[in-house]
């Protein structure tokens, strides 16, 4: 964190220097010391830091320049630092002025000219005006700042793509923080403009395409090479852990996710099941560790970055990316997983992103304290999900067509739902209509064996049902099951249009695909166990195989 700033400003170049002299000489080591010669410099200064999010501990001013009198000065800057502290340089004549100022702009101190000797005449009063400025200060965020309305789908998915790729950010409500006006004024910005995104540079980027706002942030969207061992398509846990093993044998390794990374289980709340993490550990925490293992050893990683179709060019593959630049590579490992079904039920499209989510429990958690939310689907992604909003939530609703939870979701978070007062499972019981104005505000359920239709409030409702792979840039290139999920290995051989589609003497390695060099791993595989470490060993073996293929 930068320190407070000082700043000092008188249109005598010699008393300038002076104050400056002394300033530093005490307050360089716990303040940045900066000085201007002219009030209107001086107020540029003060917007500049605003627009940065800089913490602004105290301004001296000398009472006449000319232009602007030093009162005029701090009352201009006290609208963008009103707990900054304020002290006027006055010679006698002024005296009347200052006294004045005390009442009109809650100036804080005076000092008359000149001030030596600073150890008894300065530094004595500074000391204490900074003290009580520290007891009453609060640290200004310095990363990124969104500013938007809640219940706005665009403002949801900037949130949603910054916290996937694990980039802290602070979210402000228009409607709710005075920060966020502030930042808007500042910036000359409507509310009608948002959402905004205030990046640490001072900068700021209205409602940005995401892959605008992952250039500005830092990620990374364009590839280093043209040709690659084998380039890792989507980076949940089984791309992950194949980008980790590509690169740490040797392998030119290049991993492409669209969106963020960790894929459904980098969203989960609290993963207690598993190996090595007795306490368990968070999906971003998982997701973390593992990109930067896998960036560490050498794995290039592209997001946000989409692939539109893959070719076959004289034997090596060919991707061409949704922006028109293409990636060649020998092998491809498709781990691109699943994503959750969408609700069919009548005005849920109307709220999706406002009121309505498709997992992103974490990031709009914050907006659910002391009110109800609904939760449709029995898996795991559920169960987390209702453990994490109950520390925010005043209830959650787990809604579930089964009769109970047994088989679908893991004992350890059944137990821990029961333990837990302000979690409730309704049973046979599911979403028949959603209804709102702007945003969500009532549910009607249904019960599944009765019909009976009743409507409650409902703050939010978050959907992890069923699961979708995401496999339709692939356009029919490879054989799936009649869901969609990739087939691989003994399921390709048994398929009836097995020797339609592959061509080689040999028979297709484990995870390999109808298509030589293309293997699957992990939820987007046909009979796949969708268990995190089930996925992570998948994307581990798919290395392995690669090496065979490409000793071919």
């Amino acid at each position: 964190m930068k320190n407070p700033v000082i700043l000092a400003t008188d249109d005598d170049p010699q008393v300038l220097r002076a104050i400056e002299r002394d300033l530093r000489k005490k307050y360089r080591k716990q303040y940045r010391v900066l000085s201007v010669d002219s009030p209107g410099e001086a107020i540029s200064v003060v917007e500049q830091l605003r627009q940065k999010g800089e913490n602004l501990a105290m301004m001296v001013s000398d009472q006449r320049m000319p232009g602007m009198l030093g009162v005029e000065f701090l009352e201009k800057a006290k609208q963008w630092y009103p707990e900054a502290k304020k002290v006027l340089l006055t010679a006698y004549s002024d005296t009347d002025a200052a006294i004045k100022a005390i009442n009109d702009v809650q100036l804080d101190y005076y000092l008359m000219k000149p001030w030596d000797p600073p150890e008894e005449k300065m530094y004595p009063v500074l000391d204490g005006l900074l003290e009580d400025w520290k007891m009453n200060f609060r640290p200004e965020f310095e990363g990124i700042k969104v500013v938007g309305y809640q219940f706005s789908p665009k403002s949801h998915n900037i949130k949603d793509f910054l916290a996937g790729n694990l980039i802290p950010y602070q979210w402000l409500d228009v409607e709710v923080h005075e920060k966020a006006k502030q930042l808007l004024e500042v910036n000359g910005l409507e509310e009608n403009q948002v959402p905004v995104v205030f990046l640490e540079d001072g900068t700021h980027l209205i409602d940005p395409a995401l892959a605008e706002l992952g250039e500005k942030v830092g990620l990374k969207s364009k590839a280093a090479s043209t040709m690659y061992d084998v380039v890792v398509i989507g980076a949940g846990p089984a791309g992950l852990a194949a980008s980790v093993y590509g690169a740490s044998e040797g392998l030119k390794t290049l991993l492409i996710e669209r969106k963020a990374p960790g894929g459904q289980a980098g969203t989960s709340s609290r993963i207690e099941n598993y190996l090595g993490f007795p306490s368990g550990l968070s999906g971003a925490e998982l997701t973390q560790r593992a990109v930067a293992q896998a960036t560490r050893l050498g794995a290039e990683f592209l997001t946000p970055k989409e692939v539109k179709t893959l070719k076959l060019v004289d034997g090596y593959k060919q991707l061409e990316m949704v922006d028109g630049s293409s990636i060649n590579t020998r092998a491809v490992v498709i781990t691109t997983g699943v994503d959750y079904r969408q609700l069919d039920a009548p005005g849920v499209s109307n709220f999706t992103g406002a009121g309505i989510y498709y997992g992103a429990a974490t990031t709009e958690a914050g907006a659910c304290k002391n009110q109800d939310v609904y939760i449709v689907g029995g898996g795991n992604s559920a169960g987390q999900a209702a453990m994490y909003l109950s520390k925010f939530a005043r209830n959650v609703h787990i809604l579930i067509r089964r009769p109970d939870l047994t088989s679908s979701m893991s004992h350890y978070l059944i137990e821990q739902i029961g333990n837990t007062p302000n979690i409730h499972v309704l049973a046979k019981t599911e979403v028949a209509e959603a209804k709102g104005d702007e945003r969500l505000k009532e549910l009607v359920l249904k019960g599944s064996e009765n019909g009976e239709l009743k409507t409650v409030e409902a703050a939010a409702l978050f959907i992890f049902i069923g699961a979708r792979p995401i496999t339709g840039w692939l356009n029919d290139q490879v054989l799936a099951d009649d869901k969609g999920f990739l087939l691989t290995g003994r399921d390709v051989v048994q398929h009836h249009d097995y020797k339609r589609a592959w061509k080689q003497e040999r028979e297709p390695f484990l995870l390999e695909t109808c298509v030589p060099g293309v293997f699957a791993a992990g939820d987007v595989r046909s009979g796949a166990m969708n268990r995190v470490a089930s996925a992570v060993g998948e994307g581990s073996m798919s290395i392995k195989l690669v090496h065979q293929y490409l000793a071919e």
